[in-house]
């Protein structure tokens, strides 16, 4: 490597991660008779920094050796790395409904939180009312106990994968990682996403086997598999030496044995206090990479990060950069240390915190707070790209405007936009061809379906179309697709079923397991995002409930081929008006009805779900003629059967590429898109 092309590679490296040098480097390496200068400069009389561009042309013009410049480079003082002894940050993750959440309330109690006579709600943490109602946890939560003198700072972390954009962002300021698997499942899809993260950022794990009370509980199984799990992954010998501790967080009883068990939480805190203690450099310069933002309605935007150099103190002068970038000056008006479940003002904090501030309105996350007199930004966090991608548009059915209060395309793009402030997984994109629409892409369809319904909480009315995969070119020029790892468990008698259903949907059958004690069979496999969307709601129909699946992204592949056509049509409203129990009961036959007497519908609204392939229109708003003979009533109801109930995950999960889902505050209706000339068969 040439002069030019190592100043190149600082200037763009992730340990360097500058867009300019100071001068003392730059001169330092002209010193000591390595290369002549044509005249003495003062330092005084040159900038504090010069850019790289700068600094390029100078080095192609002398020639300065590489090791000359990498001295020169390497002259900024970063301060003395020292290892802080009270406090540590530690991420807590798990797969879905492992017990994460109710393992940091009870932590929350082991620390003396919350008073004696205080009534303390189930699931503290999960604040979102989404996650009270599906039991997941959706943002990564920040709190700070003080546990025998050391600060111990937690984040609860997603279990989906949808939201894996939280769990990297919280992966990048904690300083180990606290697992918490089921004692009866063992080690799941999710719990493979999250080890692999922390695994390949050098993290050290400890293993909490949760609800070890359980009557079907397995831990030796359990810690065997997630030994297995670490190795595979590549884990080094000294991560894969993990500590584990059993507890039960609902009845709070924890121990180093699975059959030696004691009151409280201790031996859990005991191992996370083993976890290595954060190396920070107290003395450098500033450096504060922001992982997450926040918004307060007195306050306006504030900004979540760990400081890994220096001193942050309120009212401070700061720069935000990060590589490639020019520095923006900026000022920190409040500081804030998260204090148990609130957060406290404080004038200052140093390397090792994770603090929140406010003042500064124009920063993205994985921007870097600076100091202005050394601008060294920290190498951005890198976030696995979007899969799914779904169309977001004005409301244009005959109920426009009734049920919401935001329902123009300004309000959504406003709304969206605002979105892309702390989602840093989602993308968002004007559609040219379509006015008023908008491309959404995310992680996944949770991903968007969480966005869509706390839209829709929010007063916002809109329409969706159907999920659909992000495709990219490969290597070698061909199509490539997203897939998915699936774990199934399902009972021994519908294995049959579930193999069919998958390999109908280009899946690649991975591994398959005998049934256990339980009589469930376990299966994976390898399958197209595009075979996944839409084939829960199958699945648990074809194993009447019992089937549980869990997904993981595995990457892009090469194009499976197509796949094959929906399997049931639509039932379509011929006509608009008020559903009538006479023209449900004659409809009836036809499928499945989702509506019920007295509700109003549009015109090709789907009212039900066909019973054969290809669409019906059937008339569901049909009146019973009067006559002097009968009661006008007499025999309408009679024989009317329950009716579909369709949540905006269903619906969104049931469209076919012709269909959209009108989402409002009060209503979830899905309509047949009808192009000209073209109507649906009668």
């Amino acid at each position: 490597m040439d002069a030019l092309g190592f100043v190149a590679g600082v200037a763009a490296a992730p340990v360097q991660g500058r867009s300019a040098l100071r001068t003392g480097s730059i001169t330092s390496a002209f010193a000591g008779g390595r290369v002549a200068r044509a005249a003495p400069v003062r330092p005084a009389q040159l900038p504090p920094t010069v850019p790289v561009d700068t600094v390029k042309a100078v080095v192609a013009g002398v020639d300065i050796p590489v090791d000359a410049a990498a001295d020169g480079a390497d002259e900024v003082d970063r301060g003395t790395l020292e290892t802080r002894q009270d406090c540590i940050a530690v991420a807590i993750v798990a797969h879905v409904d492992h017990g994460k959440t109710t393992l940091v309330d009870a932590m929350l109690g082991e620390a003396n939180v919350f008073r004696a006579n205080e009534t303390v709600q189930e699931r503290v943490m999960d604040s979102n009312d989404l996650e009270r109602e599906r039991g997941i946890t959706i943002l990564a939560k920040n709190l700070a106990v003080n546990y025998k003198g050391t600060n111990v700072q937690l984040v609860d972390t997603p279990g989906h994968g949808d939201f894996s954009a939280e769990v990297e962002r919280v992966l990048n300021m904690v300083d180990g990682v606290l697992l918490v698997v089921d004692a009866v499942e063992g080690p799941k899809p999710q719990t493979r996403f999250v080890l692999k993260k922390a695994i390949e950022m050098g993290l050290r794990v400890a293993v909490v086997v949760n609800k070890i009370d359980r009557p079907m509980s397995r831990p030796e199984f359990v810690v065997d598999s997630t030994f297995d799990l670490f190795v595979e992954l590549g884990a080094s010998d000294e991560q894969a030496d993990f500590e584990i501790v059993y507890a039960s967080a609902l009845k709070r009883i924890s121990g180093h044995q699975a059959d030696d068990l004691s009151p409280g939480l201790e031996a859990v805190f005991d191992v996370l206090l083993g976890l290595p203690r954060p190396k920070v450099r107290p003395s450098g310069p500033l450096q504060l990479m922001i992982s997450n933002v926040d918004y307060d309605d007195f306050k306006g935007r504030l900004g979540l990060g760990r400081i890994t150099s220096g001193t942050l103190s309120k009212a401070e002068g700061v720069v935000v950069t990060r590589p490639g970038k020019e520095p923006r000056r900026a000022k920190i008006n409040e500081l804030f240390r998260f204090d148990n479940l609130g957060r406290a003002p404080v004038e200052s904090a140093t390397a090792g915190d994770i603090v929140m501030f406010s003042g500064i309105d124009a920063f993205d996350i994985g921007d870097t707070l600076c100091s202005p007199d050394v601008p060294l930004p920290l190498p951005p966090i890198a976030v696995e790209e979007p899969t799914v991608r779904m169309t977001f548009s004005v409301n244009t059915t005959q109920f426009a405007g009734q049920e919401g209060k935001f329902v123009t395309s300004r309000n959504i793009r406003d709304r969206l936009q605002k979105e892309l402030e702390r989602n840093v997984a989602l993308r968002v994109e004007d559609q040219v061809e379509t006015p008023d629409s908008f491309t959404v892409c995310g992680r996944g369809a949770l991903h968007l379906t969480i966005l869509i319904e706390t839209m829709r909480r929010e007063g916002y009315e809109f329409m969706v179309g159907p999920p659909t995969v992000i495709f990219k070119e490969g290597a070698d020029g061909g199509k490539e697709e997203p897939f998915e790892f699936v774990e199934i468990e399902v009972p021994e008698e519908y294995m049959g079923s579930v193999i069919d259903m998958l390999a109908r949907r280009k899946g690649e059958m991975v591994d398959m397991a005998a049934a256990n004690s339980q009589g469930l069979s376990k299966v994976s496999y390898n399958v197209p995002t595009r075979g996944l969307l839409g084939v829960k709601n199958a699945l648990l129909t074809a194993t009447r409930g019992t089937m549980v699946m869990n997904a993981l992204f595995a990457g892009y592949r090469p194009f499976a081929g197509e796949l094959e056509a929906k399997e049931n049509g639509s039932l379509l409203a011929f006509e608009s008006g008020k559903v009538t129990a006479y023209g449900m009961e004659g409809a009836q036959d036809r499928g499945r009805l989702l509506v019920n007497p007295g509700q109003e519908v549009a015109k090709n609204q789907i009212v039900g779900v066909h019973q054969r392939a290809g669409d019906l229109s059937i008339n569901v708003v049909k009146l019973k003629q009067l006559t002097n003979h009968r009661s006008a009533n007499k025999g309408i109801d009679k024989g009317i059967n329950g009716v579909l109930d369709f949540s905006l995950d269903d619906s969104i999960e049931y469209l076919g590429q012709d269909e959209i889902v009108e989402v409002t505050p009060l209503s979830v209706r899905m309509h047949k898109v009808i192009q000209p000339k073209r109507g649906a068969r009668r």
